[in-house]
């Protein structure tokens, strides 16, 4: 039995990456979900399957009757997913529609993914470096790409609806979500070439910690509007932190040392809001860094 149990949520996007997981995650807890998608997923553990979109009303509308909560995960998960328009418009629209409507019903909470590109940096175009090592909720940002800029207004979006309607709402701040397989792929792209990922400080996350996040959010006892990151306790990079920031990004300020892969993100207000501490890491070899 868990607070989760008989109690209906809605999951949106539920047939994509982070998704599909939440859902057979929210159903094993005992939760009845309710699956808006774009797109057929036969094999989703939802009680109530709506193939939608996000941004009509009317669709939002039908998946959130007889809702108590709300996952919103819906998104162009990428700068490249689609056209620049495309991008941002519809992210931003599908987080506003969502979160109003939820709002307007009297749903008491909902989370909804954001992106460790809420910051902005990993995906400019100029390759600026971060302000400070590790990264956090509250860093300088520099957006260059409508993605970026899209996640960092869904997070505007959810401060209007709590204070507007009263919505609780946790946004998570993901880093590159995956299954073990891939992020074990990635971690080989990383053996070879580390740089790559100095903007996103290494940050990873196996897509049943992210459900797991998700089921916090959802259960946690707070309220207002808050962000949060998340990610693996060590990075998907076979070095030594420290020994990365020296090599790739050694004039940005560290404002600690780091114990061997520890990832340069804080997870401090994860761990101590919501008692999040990443299940699935890694094993991964500590090589020595070779520039």
């Amino acid at each position: 039995m868990t607070t989760l149990n008989g109690r209906r949520v809605l999951v949106t996007g539920a047939a994509g990456r982070i998704g599909s997981v939440t859902v057979g995650h929210l159903a094993d807890l005992g939760a009845v979900v309710t699956a808006l998608t774009i797109v057929e997923e036969p094999s989703l553990k939802a009680d109530r399957v709506i193939i939608g979109d996000t941004r009509s009303e009317d669709d939002v509308a039908g998946a959130l009757e007889g809702a108590d909560l709300v996952v919103h995960l819906a998104a162009l998960a990428h700068r490249d997913a689609g056209t620049p328009y495309d991008v941002y418009s519809g992210n931003v629209v599908s987080t506003f529609n969502v979160l109003a409507q939820a709002g307007a019903l009297g749903i008491k909470r909902a989370v909804i993914a954001s992106s460790i590109n809420a910051y902005g940096v990993a995906m400019n175009p100029h390759q600026p470096l971060p302000a400070y090592f590790p990264l956090d909720a509250t860093m300088p940002s520099d957006v260059g790409d409508w993605y970026s800029l899209s996640k960092q207004n869904d997070e505007n979006t959810a401060r209007m609806a709590w204070r507007h309607w009263g919505i609780d709402v946790v946004a998570f701040r993901f880093p590159h979500v995956n299954s073990a397989d891939v992020l074990r792929r990635q971690a080989d792209g990383h053996r070879d070439n580390p740089g790559g990922a100095v903007r996103e400080g290494w940050g990873n996350l196996d897509t049943r910690d992210a459900a797991y996040a998700i089921e916090l959010g959802l259960t946690a006892p707070l309220s207002g509007a808050h962000t949060f990151l998340v990610a693996a306790n060590t990075t998907n990079a076979p070095y030594e932190t420290d020994a990365l920031l020296d090599a790739f990004a050694p004039d940005v300020p560290r404002l600690r040392r780091f114990a061997g892969r520890e990832v340069p993100i804080d997870l401090t207000a994860a761990r101590a809001v919501l008692g999040f501490q990443a299940r699935h890491e890694l094993d991964l070899p500590t090589l020595p860094l070779e520039i």
